[in-house]
């Protein structure tokens, strides 16, 4: 492929995503906070039955996705994977599916402007607002992202199960921690899901498995009638 060909690829498949993205989050957010989501009862009802027990896991769960625990594993994963697979595209496949979504999520969450619930924050608030969670989203980028790597190298189902429940079960374990330690409502989270989740798709449809649609291709054109 030429350069400018290169360009319009990564223009159609990754940036354009984004930006239908980014404008969904808006679109998305602005609707939440013009309708009487009811949310606030939800975040009351939690911090209400708060316990030193949950308030501790919590602690570990919402930590599982702070901001310099994911760009630091990102970087690591993304040097183990260049080392253990002798090519860069599952590295920069993680790469952009972490960034993208937190390109979207910057680009985004101070113009929503929602305001965190109204109960006591067991976290420092960051200055963003809370639609949608980063936290959730970083996290769905980063945990499903390494899980469909590993899985796409192993040929054991059960172990394949085993990566996806443990890629599954982290952002989970985020959401839910976000919203008992009242950093964020729970459409904050859902959205934060959805966001992660095209993210991943995403990337791995322009990096990831890139080569594999363009064999695909190459294949039906040679194919006899």
């Amino acid at each position: 492929m030429t350069r400018t060909e290169h360009v319009k690829y990564y223009a159609l498949t990754i940036l354009l995503p984004m930006i239908l993205m980014a404008a969904a989050t808006f679109g998305v957010g602005k609707l939440i906070l013009a309708l009487p989501t009811g949310e606030a009862a939800v975040s009351r009802g939690l911090a209400a039955d708060r316990t030193s027990l949950w308030n501790a896991l919590t602690d570990v769960g919402s930590s599982l996705s702070d901001t310099p625990y994911i760009v630091a594993a990102t970087a690591i994963f993304a040097i183990i994977f260049r080392l253990v697979y002798k090519r860069w595209r599952e590295s920069v496949f993680l790469i952009a599916a972490v960034w993208s979504q937190s390109l979207v999520f910057l680009a985004t969450t101070m113009i929503v402007g929602r305001h965190r619930p109204p109960v006591r924050h067991l976290d420092e608030a960051p200055p963003t607002s809370s639609f949608p969670s980063g936290h959730v989203s970083a996290a769905v980028a980063f945990y499903c992202g390494v899980a469909l790597i590993l899985s796409s190298h192993v040929r054991n189902r059960g172990l394949q199960v085993v990566i996806w429940v443990l890629g599954i079960a982290a952002p989970l374990a985020v959401g839910f921690s976000r919203v008992y330690r009242g950093m964020h409502f729970v459409t904050d989270v859902l959205w934060g899901l959805l966001l992660g989740v095209g993210c991943v798709v995403m990337a791995a449809r322009a990096i990831l498995y890139r080569r594999e649609r363009q064999r695909r291709r190459a294949s039906e054109l040679v194919r006899p009638a």
